[in-house]
């Protein structure tokens, strides 16, 4: 069936486009949803009227893709699952997951955007999510999977190297504070010393 669409559609193209889909995919889902309407002379007169406003709608959507494409290059997610010993998850890390890890670090993005081999990720580790923007821009997202364990010897490990940087950031205030009284106690030290040079040399 021949189509055009209402709004963008992953791996199926953007509004304004006409495509041939299936009949049961444009009965079932994209006519019903409103997604797409039936292709005609008239509703692709309707669309011809909308394209400089459809135009602007996609250059505003590039820009806030390469955006967001910037941020998300950077991001690294963990997610902690139930593994035995030796590493292996007994669950699996679904797009669901990431969603909400992604969320919380504020980007809202459609879990159908989210592109989680599941089947790859048996064990704790690291490995790459790859998030769908527009057109053909992806972002390839960190994810580090751990167990419970690693978990808690991750947070023993981060509570232990943060005691012993603020202990030596206390030595060092310590030492600059030691250094300061020093250097104000020498002048008044040299200031004595001349004081009584006079009285030597009288002698």
């Amino acid at each position: 069936m021949k189509i055009i669409l209402n709004q963008d559609v992953i791996h199926l193209g953007e509004e304004g486009d006409v495509v041939e889909v299936k009949d049961g995919y444009a009965r079932n889902y994209l006519l019903p949803t409103g997604t797409a309407v039936i292709y005609s002379k008239a509703n692709a007169a309707l669309f011809k009227s909308r394209a400089a406003a459809i135009e602007q709608r996609k250059a505003e959507k590039r820009a806030a893709s390469a955006s967001i494409k910037e941020r998300l290059d950077n991001v690294v997610l963990t997610i902690t699952v139930p593994a035995g010993e030796s590493g292996k998850l007994f669950g699996s890390v679904t797009s669901q997951m990431v969603q909400a890890e992604l969320q919380k670090l504020g980007f809202e993005i459609e879990r159908k955007k989210i592109e989680v081999a599941t089947h790859a990720i048996k064990m704790t580790g690291t490995y790459s999510v790859v998030i769908h923007l527009y057109e053909n821009d992806m972002s390839h997202v960190k994810l580090i999977v751990q167990s419970e364990a690693e978990r808690i010897m991750a947070e023993k490990k981060a509570a232990e190297e943060k005691a012993a940087a603020e202990a030596a950031a206390a030595e060092a205030a310590a030492a600059a504070e030691a250094a300061a009284e020093t250097a104000e106690e020498a002048p008044a030290e040299e200031e004595k010393a001349s004081e009584e040079a006079p009285a030597s040399d009288a002698e």
